[in-house]
């Protein structure tokens, strides 16, 4: 009952909820403060966080790395385990990047960036704004050109919003790394003692 009820009551008032924060997000931009620009993403054509494809490309390839190697595969040298944790190492990490740093972008680029074109309406040619992520954090940022005495300048402001799903990801990223860096810091020195072990005579193991 309580499941039906969240179904059909508590999903619909938080979405409604949703709905009034969404269109509560105005920007008044300075020299027009009577201007109101108004656009949306149309569902169809979403706009693209590149972040999220590459952080969801370098943990396939990191997972790839991972599945290739049977279970029951005897490795041979403590080398060729230090290669393989490098190689899932470099992927948890570029994938972590992804999501921590943000590539920067001159104006040009994004205004001329495929996602303005998934705005409905068209923003006017002076303005431009950008979605990215920043941590745990999805970014708003809207940039606003202006001609001062010939120069091109431009105006900035940008408005955050924390995503929990987002933060957990980066704690796995991370716990990730850990593990796969603990192993490969005690890799030598496992490698080493069973070396030592393998060739010790048997009078030795008494």
């Amino acid at each position: 009952m309580e499941f039906e009820w969240v179904l059909h009551k508590e999903v619909h008032a938080v979405l409604g909820q949703l709905h009034l924060i969404l269109l509560d997000i105005n920007f008044r931009i300075q020299r027009q403060q009577h201007v109101l620009h108004r656009t949306c993403i149309q569902s169809e054509n979403p706009w693209k966080l590149q972040q999220i494809q590459d952080a969801g490309n370098h943990l396939q390839q990191a997972i790839r790395h991972i599945e290739n190697i049977d279970k029951e595969y005897m490795f041979k040298s403590s080398d060729e385990v230090l290669h393989f944790l490098g190689n899932i190492l470099s992927c948890l990490q570029r994938g972590r990047t992804s999501l921590i740093v943000p590539r920067k972008k001159t104006i040009d680029d994004l205004m001329k960036s495929r996602n303005m074109k998934t705005l409905t309406p068209a923003l006017p040619e002076d303005l431009a704004v950008s979605f990215y992520i920043q941590s745990h954090k999805l970014m708003f940022a809207l940039y606003q050109l202006t001609n001062v005495h010939g120069t091109m300048k431009f105006d900035h402001h940008s408005i955050e919003c924390s995503v929990p799903w987002l933060n957990e990801v980066l704690v796995l990223f991370t716990v990730g790394l850990q593990l796969c860096q603990q192993l490969k810091d005690k890799d030598p020195n496992l490698y080493k003692a069973h070396h030592i072990t393998h060739n010790l005579t048997p009078e030795h193991h008494q």
